[in-house]
């Protein structure tokens, strides 16, 4: 039977803070409403006890309130107490359960009053026989009293002792009740109270299973139960007081009982979490270091060795916070204890240790504990006596110890451990860990086999590099480019200086990498002199490794305004002797030159989390005073460099990857405007000349030809290119005038008959307009005048840059005229270019019209919706074009614009009747151009403007007019499957004409049927297919919606736009191509047929793509399985052109001639064999003539099972994927068959019972006849 107070509560819906009961009103007749009907006994002797109170306080006419019902309660509690006899406990508990409901809305005056209500409730709490549920309830009242300032310890002391009854709600509400009494009393004298009294109560229980061997068990049992009183209440508990209790958790470690110390460590983590506890620090450190000592053991659980990991961190930082002198002397204790931890073999405990240790290193070692160190080790090298290691000493040593082969199982969190440290210490760590380094050097030299840590390596040596500084981690791990032996030379610490070196000096590298760099070019020359080519050429490599450090000590070195200018001087030699050297240098320039004018131009400089201690470090030493120092030295170089580079790139006609360009941009932009102004005008004056050379020699032509010798670099045309290239690199340091200058000098240029040229003028113009603020509204008629120009084809891209920003600037005017002019004039040519055969272009203009629509729309500089839609007008406008080129390049823009702004949905859709008219037409320009648009709308539409227009959408999509049908019938389906994605398969129905529902019923099908293909599928298909459904799909992409075939792949289902169309979406695009554009491999006339569809003959473009296909196969199978030459020093021989075929000894390789050989034996035939997914390797050679099987060859590896590897595997389309890896199957399926089979029964059961099989077979065929 349920208990009375829980009936009420829980079934009644009646709490002590109950709203609905009443405060001034009848509360006996409330609770007989609520209670008359109940059957239960103990509510029937409630609903009598409150009749009986109800009745007493009628007859002394007396108001029916709670407060009333309060007074007569006590009293007649009072009247049942004070008898001799115990009371019954079915009446004393109905009148307890009546006080807990009243008390709430009673105040604490009366409460108080002579104490009555206090002294009941310690009488109840006091009986022997009570009940648990008469005991709850009066923990309720007792708690209410004792929160309104009763400051009684008899009371406490009561708590207590319900915090160890046998009944486990009793003590979870007792412990409850402590809390609450402690945290509404903190910093009171009644919380001093509570504190001592559990804490006396934790000592007395304690010493009573210590002591007393009769009631060792009762008493150990009254210790557990303190200690979950203890977690819920030491953090709230006086200081004084707590570091009693942790006294007492020192001497309870002691028995390294999991049961116990689990409490203990809990009491400990809430004591050390809680932000506001009083904390006794010495008392925690001690115990902290306690627990250090005994859970290093072997046998200690896994359970308790990760939650003292925790409680260490959370601990020791804690102490370190408060108190740093008490908690700095344990700490090298608490370090062992973890490294103990780490050399166990739980893994959870492992991970905890090497966090807490981490987080350590990183809290609790702070400037003057590395100082103390640090002088320690320079008085001992000064023959100063040493008393004994210091603090940071022992840490570091302890850390270091975590590289020993003891734990080399988890040499992976050691590498994390030593890694914090360096990143810790910084460059004092060459004072501490000079021998940690050279241990992790050593490593290197461990094999691959016992080693799988090598990456893990790198980057702990990687942090030492950056601690150090590469200066002083040289000293340490030496390069050894001196040894004889070239194989002895550290050649792996190359990529780790160039990625991890930051914060360096430029004069180290001019005075010590400098130096290498000469001894080692020396040492190259030489060996070339001896005849040795190959070890010239190692050399030779060595030489750029070492000029490769050359952008990582750029990267914020410190010494910039002392060391540049030599440097400087280094470079110029370079460039102009070394020519592989200038992309280093010129990168190196652009690094240090960007970097300070960032730190001078204010710009913040983004550190993300995974930055390294070392670039935080030389980041912060980087301010605008000193970046500005550095920028005045490399200004005064900048003249002579600048000089050399223009002359560099001048004459060598080659810039690979734009390095001088960029270098010379840079450097134009630092330095002196009369240098720059120097230089652009000598550039000028040799493109003047360059430009009467040509006009001379094309005047001096007989052909007329525009003929231009572009193979040759001195030729004209070539050399005026570069002028131009070299124009734009100075721009960055031009003024307004020098940059009209300029702009005079293009003019010419831009109207010049050859294509290289104007393409050049117009990016120079380009460079100008992104770069010059206010030079359009200055020069606009001008370059109006310029842009209705013709231009080369070549030089189109170009102008529509130029293009973009005249019609940007048009729509921030606000002269109407002027804008519909400028708009009017070159918009039409903009979207024209959609249509361009050049990918370049092409793109360009489609980021041309994207960017302008933007420009409409930002409204902090004016724009606004409506304008962006006038814009879209305009671009619609084009659509009344005669030409069947500009209605399909409008259509393409105007896809391309909803496709970007969502807010162009609703208008795109109302030009529905006109693209469905468009579709009527028999040009299958304008046909797929209006198909592209349909897939973005139902690809960008939110599925109720689908639901609107689904009717007119599909019967519009079913209607086509004939001759044209076939030609996009695959794009069709591919938007009906879409359709049926997004809206439904009967909201599709329902709008289907009857004569296309076969159409439906087929999509239906076929969906089915890959679902039942996926279903069947193994678990590595599927788990690729939830990694295909979760990758990130591109972006927008021309080529695949505007397709001229029908080369979509359907397992797309328009997937590649999917996305609420929410703001500027930039939602990526879909459309994929089939199967057969990727397998040139198929055999002839043979296309992807996994989802069940025969070649359309009809399509032209998938029958030239099978025709070719073939021809592509028959040309690798040509190609022989050769392996690759060396020749007698081991070198690689590579062959220029097609390869030499070899002859071979053995008859299969007179069988290869005539391998495609109609009349040859297949027996015989040696076939390259191709997967379903390309070339694979078959292992031929090992295969036997006379028998099934494989055989062992001179020189050859033993015979084995191959997997081949394909590139297929890397495919974002699950099908692919899986068929690149079907063959691994049934290499684990024989694997499987074999297991556990000797050699001979394994041959037995396959391959000898296969060929005595095939034996059998013809002798009775020949039987037969």
């Amino acid at each position: 039977m349920d208990s009375l107070c829980l009936g009420i509560e829980t079934g009644l819906c009646l709490t002590p803070s109950e709203p609905d009961l009443p405060v001034s009103g009848d509360f006996g007749e409330f609770m007989l409403s609520r209670l008359s009907q109940s059957k239960r006994p103990d509510l029937n002797h409630l609903c009598a006890v409150i009749d009986e109170l109800s009745k007493a306080l009628a007859e002394g006419n007396h108001s029916r309130t709670p407060v009333a019902y309060f007074a007569a309660t006590c009293s007649s509690l009072d009247s049942l107490l004070s008898s001799d006899a115990e009371p019954p406990l079915d009446v004393v508990q109905p009148h307890v359960v009546i006080l807990s409901l009243v008390f709430p809305k009673v105040s604490a005056g009366v409460l108080k009053r002579n104490g009555l209500a206090l002294r009941l409730v310690l009488s109840v709490l006091r009986l022997r026989s009570v009940t648990p549920e008469c005991l709850i309830s009066a923990l309720k009242c007792l708690v209410h009293l004792l929160t309104m300032g009763n400051e009684v310890s008899e009371a406490h002391s009561v708590l207590l002792n319900l915090a160890t009854h046998s009944d486990g709600k009793v003590r979870k509400l007792a412990n409850s009740c402590l809390r609450d009494v402690l945290e509404k009393t903190r910093g009171t004298k009644a919380c001093q109270s509570v504190s001592g009294t559990i804490a006396e109560s934790f000592q007395k229980h304690l010493d009573l299973a210590h002591n007393s061997e009769a009631r060792s068990a009762e008493g150990a049992q009254q210790v557990l139960y303190l200690l979950s009183t203890l977690k819920e209440c030491v953090a709230l508990m006086s200081k004084k007081h707590v570091a009693t209790v942790i006294e007492g958790f020192k001497m309870l470690m002691v028995t390294r009982d999991a049961f116990v110390a689990r409490p203990v460590i809990d009491s400990l983590n809430a004591l050390c979490l809680n932000p506001t506890s009083e904390v006794p620090v010495e008392a925690l450190v001690e115990v902290l270091y306690h627990a250090a000592v005994l859970f290093s053991a072997p046998e200690t659980s896994a359970d308790a060795m990760t939650s003292t990991a925790r409680l260490f961190k959370v601990g020791m930082v804690r102490a370190f916070s408060l108190n740093r002198d008490v908690c700095v002397v344990k700490l090298p204790g608490v370090f062992n204890g973890l490294k103990d931890i780490i050399a166990s073999e739980h893994e959870e405990a492992i991970f905890a240790a090497t966090d807490a240790l981490k987080s350590l290193i990183c809290s609790c070692i702070d400037e003057s504990l590395i100082r103390e160190g640090v002088n320690g080790i320079r008085n001992s090298n000064l023959d100063v006596k040493k008393s004994s290691p210091t603090v940071i000493e022992k840490l570091c040593a302890t850390v270091e110890s975590l590289l020993d082969y003891k734990y080399h199982a988890v040499w992976d969190m050691a590498f994390q451990v030593v890694s914090t440290m360096f990143n810790k210490l910084g460059e004092e760590s060459s004072y501490f860990m000079r021998k940690t380094l050279e241990d992790l050097s050593d490593m290197q030299d461990l094999p691959d086999e016992g080693f799988p840590y090598r990456k893990q390596l790198h980057e702990c040596v990687g942090s030492a590099l950056g601690a150090m500084g590469p200066e002083t981690f040289l000293n340490i791990v030496r390069l050894n480019l001196e040894a004889s032996d070239l194989s002895e030379i550290n050649v792996w610490l190359f990529p780790i200086l160039k990625q991890y070196t930051v914060g360096g000096r430029l004069s180290f590298f001019t005075e010590t990498i400098f130096r290498m760099i000469e001894t080692m070019s020396h040492k190259a020359q030489q060996l070339k002199l001896q005849g040795l080519t190959a070890a010239s050429r190692s050399v030779d490599s060595l030489v750029y490794s070492l000029w490769a450090l050359l952008p990582s000590f750029c990267n914020y070195p410190v010494d910039t305004a002392e060391s540049f200018e030599d440097l400087g001087r280094i470079l110029c030699g370079a460039l102009q002797t070394q020519a592989e050297t200038r992309g280093v240098i010129c990168t190196s320039l652009n690094i240090l030159i960007q970097q300070n004018k960032d730190v001078v131009e204010g710009k913040e400089v983004p550190v993300n989390d995974a930055a390294s201690p070392a670039l935080v470090r030389a980041i912060t030493r980087y301010d605008s005073h000193h970046a500005a120092a550095n920028l005045e030295v490399m200004r005064s170089c900048a003249p002579k460099l600048l000089d050399v580079l223009s002359k560099i790139f001048h004459e060598s006609g080659k810039d690979d990857g734009g390095s001088l360009q960029s270098a010379i941009g840079n450097l134009a932009s630092i330095a002196e405007k009369k240098t720059v102004s120097k230089l652009l005008f000598k550039t000028l004056r040799e493109l003047l000349m360059a430009t009467k050379t040509a006009i001379a020699e094309d005047e001096s032509s007989v052909s007329g030809m525009d003929v231009d010798h572009t193979s040759d670099k001195n030729s004209s045309s070539n050399l005026r290119a570069r002028l131009f290239d070299l124009l734009v690199s100075l721009l960055p340091g031009l003024d307004g005038q020098a940059v009209d200058t300029v702009f005079s000098s293009l003019k010419p240029a831009m109207q010049d008959p050859k294509g290289q040229i104007q393409k050049k003028a117009y990016k120079v113009l380009s460079v100008i307009l992104k770069s010059s603020d206010g030079f359009v509204s200055k020069n606009l008629e001008e370059l109006l005048e310029l842009m209705h120009n013709i231009c080369h084809v070549s030089a189109k891209r170009h102008k529509l840059d130029c293009l973009y920003f005249l019609l940007a600037y048009a729509s921030k005017t606000d002269d109407l005229k002027a804008r519909k002019d400028i708009v009017s004039s070159f918009l039409p040519e903009v979207i024209l270019a959609l249509k361009e055969v050049n990918k370049k272009t092409r793109s360009r203009a489609y980021d041309v019209l994207v960017q302008i629509g933007h420009a409409y729309a930002d409204e902090e500089n004016g724009g606004d919706t409506e304008k962006l839609h006038g814009y879209f007008n305009m671009v619609v406008g084009c659509l009344a074009g005669e030409k069947p080129q500009m209605i399909s390049a409008a259509v393409k823009g105007v896809a391309r614009l909803t496709y970007e702004f969502s807010e162009l949905i609703a208008s795109a859709y109302n030009l529905l009747p006109s693209t469905f008219l468009l579709l009527q037409r028999k040009n299958k320009e304008i046909t797929k151009a209006n198909l592209g648009l349909l897939k973005v709308l139902v690809a960008k539409s939110p599925v109720e403007g689908l639901h609107a227009n689904l009717k007119s959408i599909v019967e519009g999509l079913l209607k086509w007019p004939e001759g044209t049908k076939n030609l996009f019938k695959a794009k069709v389906r591919l938007l009906l499957e879409m359709l049926i994605k997004k809206c439904g398969t009967e909201a599709v129905k329902s709008v289907m004409p009857e004569e296309h529902m076969k159409l439906l019923t087929n999509i239906r099908k076929v969906k089915e049927r890959k679902e039942r293909k996926y279903a069947a599928g193994s678990e590595m298909s599927r788990s690729q297919h939830s990694k295909e459904t979760l990758s990130k799909a591109s972006r927008w992409n021309d080529t695949k919606i505007f397709s001229d075939f029908a080369d979509e792949d359907e397992d797309s289902d328009g997937d590649y736009m999917d996305g609420e169309s929410n703001g500027r979406s930039k939602a990526p695009s879909v459309l994929k191509y089939k199967a057969s554009k990727k397998h040139p491999r198929q055999s002839h006339l043979e296309v992807d047929e996994s989802d069940d569809e025969p070649l359309d003959l009809m399509d032209r473009y998938k029958t030239r793509s099978a025709l070719r296909s073939s021809e592509l196969g028959r040309k690798r199978k040509a190609d022989s399985d050769e392996e690759a030459e060396f020749d007698a020093e081991g070198r690689l021989i590579i062959y220029e052109g097609e390869r030499a075929k070899r002859k071979e000894i053995s008859d299969a390789g007179s069988d290869a001639k005539s391998r495609f050989s109609a009349n040859s034996s297949k027996k015989n035939q040696k076939r390259l064999k191709t997967s379903e997914s390309g070339y694979a390797y078959t292992g031929k050679e090992y295969a036997s003539k006379k028998a099934s099987g494989d055989l062992k060859r001179k020189d050859k590896l033993e015979p084995y099972a191959y997997w081949p590897l394909d590139r297929k595997m890397m495919s974002r389309r699950p099908d692919q994927r899986a068929v690149a890896v079907r063959g691994m199957s049934s290499v684990v399926k024989l694997t499987k068959r074999l297991e556990g089979k000797s050699a001979a029964e394994a041959l037995a059961t396959t391959k000898f019972q296969k060929f005595r099989s095939g034996q059998k077979k013809p002798a009775g065929k020949k039987k037969s006849k």
